[in-house]
C-alpha cells in the first residue's frame, strides 16, 4: 500500500490551511477509486468556542465537515492524473450536486475518518463519484452521488475581467 501525504494532496487540489480536510491518501487506482484519511483533533477550529463545561456530545465532529472532507477526497480522485493546486490557473474543480446522503455514527476527537471514494462515471470533464466514510467499523457517512465538473478558470471570471485580459 502506497501512502501519499499532505505534499501530494496540496499538489493535487488548491485547498490550504484550515479548510484542507484530507491528511493522507492511499490505495489509489486512478480513474477508479481511492482511500483517504482525516484525523479529527480536539484543537480544530470547530471546537474553539466550546467552554470548560462542554459535554462529550458537543465534541461530535460537525457533519458538514465530514461531508467536506469526503468531497475533497472525491476531488483528489477526480483530478489525480491532472492535478491543479492553483485555483487561479488551469481548471477549477466545481461541486455540482450531492445526493443520497446518509448520516450514521458520529466522529469525535481522536478518531480517524476513512473516506472510501469510487468513480461511478466520467464524461468529458465531469465526474460522478460515490462512497462512504468510516471510523473503524462504524459508518459515519454514505454518498450515493457527488458531481464534480472541471472548468477553465478563464470561463469563470466575471465578464469585465475577461475583457481586460483579452485587451
Amino acid at each position: 500500500m502506497t501512502a501519499y501525504g499532505i505534499d501530494r494532496i496540496k499538489n493535487t487540489i488548491p485547498h490550504r490551511g484550515q479548510i484542507l480536510l484530507v491528511d493522507r491518501v492511499s490505495d489509489v487506482v486512478p480513474g477508479e477509486s481511492l482511500t483517504a484519511y482525516k484525523a479529527v483533533s480536539g484543537n480544530e477550529p470547530c471546537y474553539a468556542r466550546l467552554g470548560q463545561d462542554a459535554a462529550a456530545a458537543d465534541y461530535a465532529y460537525p457533519t458538514s465537515l465530514v461531508i467536506e472532507s469526503w468531497a475533497q477526497s472525491a476531488v483528489v480522485l477526480s483530478v489525480w492524473e491532472n492535478p491543479n493546486p492553483d485555483v487561479l490557473a488551469g481548471k477549477v474543480e466545481l461541486a455540482g450536486s450531492i445526493n443520497e446522503v446518509t448520516i450514521g455514527a458520529r466522529a469525535h476527537p481522536g478518531d480517524v475518518l476513512e473516506h472510501r471514494v469510487r468513480l461511478v462515471k466520467s464524461v468529458d470533464e465531469t465526474a460522478i463519484l460515490a462512497g462512504e466514510t468510516y471510523v473503524g467499523d462504524r459508518q459515519v457517512l454514505g454518498i450515493g452521488a457527488f458531481v464534480v465538473a472541471l472548468r477553465h478558470v478563464d470561463e469563470l471570471r466575471p465578464a469585465p475581467e475577461r475583457a481586460l485580459l483579452n485587451a
